[in-house]
C-alpha cells in the first residue's frame, strides 16, 4: 500500500491509499480517482515528502493526538472516574458477580468492588436486589 497527496484542478488538496503507483494510474484512467470536495476526476499526483520516523516521533507523532491523554473534557472526566474507581475499590475479576453476592449476602466483607460480569449474571444480580453498574470503560488490562 501507499498514500499519495493529490490535488483536484480547483487546487484541493488531499491524500489517498492505493495498492501501488501503477493502480494509481489504472484507477485514474478509468476516472474512479475524485476529489472528495469537488467531486473533480481531474487529479493528479501532489509533490510529497517522504515520511521517515525519527525515534521520538515513534512515540509522539507530531500532529497527531496522543491517544494516552484526555483531548475533551468528557475524556478527562471518564479518565478522572477510572483513577476514582481503582483507588478506591477492589478488582475482582472474573469474580464480580458471585463476589458481590457474597458481600450482598453477608458472607464477605463490605468493600467496593468493581470487575467483570456477563450481562446475563449482571442482570440476574439486578433482579436479586444486588446494587450493582455498569462502569464506562474496559479493565485495564482489556484497555490498550
Amino acid at each position: 500500500m501507499i498514500r499519495f497527496s493529490l490535488k483536484c484542478a480547483k487546487e484541493h488538496s488531499f491524500e489517498s491509499w492505493f495498492q501501488s503507483g501503477s493502480a494509481f494510474e489504472a484507477l485514474k484512467a478509468a476516472g474512479h480517482v475524485a476529489c472528495p470536495v469537488c467531486g473533480s476526476d481531474e487529479v493528479e499526483k501532489a509533490l510529497m515528502a517522504p515520511s521517515v520516523a525519527h525515534p521520538r516521533d515513534a512515540v509522539d507523532p507530531p500532529g497527531r493526538p496522543r491517544l494516552d491523554t484526555p483531548s475533551t473534557e468528557l475524556e478527562t472526566a471518564l479518565a478522572e472516574l477510572r483513577r476514582q474507581v481503582e483507588e478506591n475499590s477492589e478488582y475482582v475479576g472474573m469474580n464480580f458477580a458471585s463476589e458481590a453476592r457474597r458481600i450482598h449476602a453477608g458472607d464477605s466483607p463490605e468493600r467496593a468492588i468493581y470487575g467483570e460480569a456477563r450481562a446475563d449474571e449482571a442482570r440476574k444480580l439486578l433482579e436479586d436486589g444486588v446494587p450493582v453498574a455498569p462502569l464506562p470503560f474496559l479493565p485495564a488490562r482489556k484497555a490498550n
